[in-house]
């Protein structure tokens, strides 16, 4: 019978580097998540354009004072480089939803592109996270299209760690990988449960007048 050569750690090294895969999961996640966030931007960007063609118009998501679109887009949050932040998201989740069908059908991606996907996520949901801020205490408003955004924008980011911990992309300590393998589900589901307090809590008399 003939074996396979033996792995140099040479040989080991150079495949880490080149690319790594990724679980079928980790790909549905980054395509789900960059499908959604990009269906919630092209709706945005749609209502943003009717608003700039006539003012007048109202955007089907504005259903009550408190959940509403329309006075978020036209904010100067809404705009915050200068042009509506919806189309970045737009061009990121395209990109995400590209590379997460990419490694459902088995692509290795290379080492830097993770770290790339990786900073990019990170700066999306330091990013979402100052939006939810705006939101909550200066618009006083909540744009479904946008709690769309902020929900995939947190499930990527966390995805994408995820895998980059467990691949040793980012070293960590061996206690910490354990400890987030074995709690990942349970920090993601409290920090969905944290934003959801606050919204709670924020517009409560609203929330309390609708039963």
């Amino acid at each position: 019978m003939i074996h396979p050569p033996a792995r140099t750690p040479n040989a080991a090294t150079a495949q880490h580097v080149q690319g790594a895969g990724a679980s079928r999961g980790t790909g549905l996640v980054m395509l789900v998540a960059g499908t959604l966030g990009w269906l919630a931007s092209f709706q945005l960007a749609v209502d943003d354009w009717r608003l700039l063609k006539d003012p007048s118009y109202q955007p089907p998501c504005n259903i009550s004072p408190v959940v509403s679109c329309g006075s978020v887009m036209s904010s100067p949050e809404g705009s915050v480089f200068g042009f509506p932040n919806m189309l970045l998201g737009l061009g990121a989740f395209a990109a995400v939803a590209v590379l997460g069908a990419a490694v459902l059908a088995g692509t290795r991606l290379h080492r830097r592109l993770w770290l790339a996907l990786a900073a990019g996520a990170l700066a999306g949901v330091v990013f979402v996270h100052w939006l939810i801020v705006q939101s909550l205490y200066e618009l006083n408003k909540i744009c479904p299209y946008c709690a769309v955004v902020w929900v995939v924008t947190i499930a990527l980011f966390w995805c994408v760690t995820l895998h980059c911990v467990n691949h040793g992309i980012f070293p960590v300590p061996h206690s910490l990988l354990v400890l987030l393998r074995d709690t990942h589900w349970m920090l993601l589901g409290a920090w969905y449960g944290v934003i959801a307090l606050l919204v709670l809590t924020r517009f409560w008399p609203y929330w309390s007048s609708l039963t």
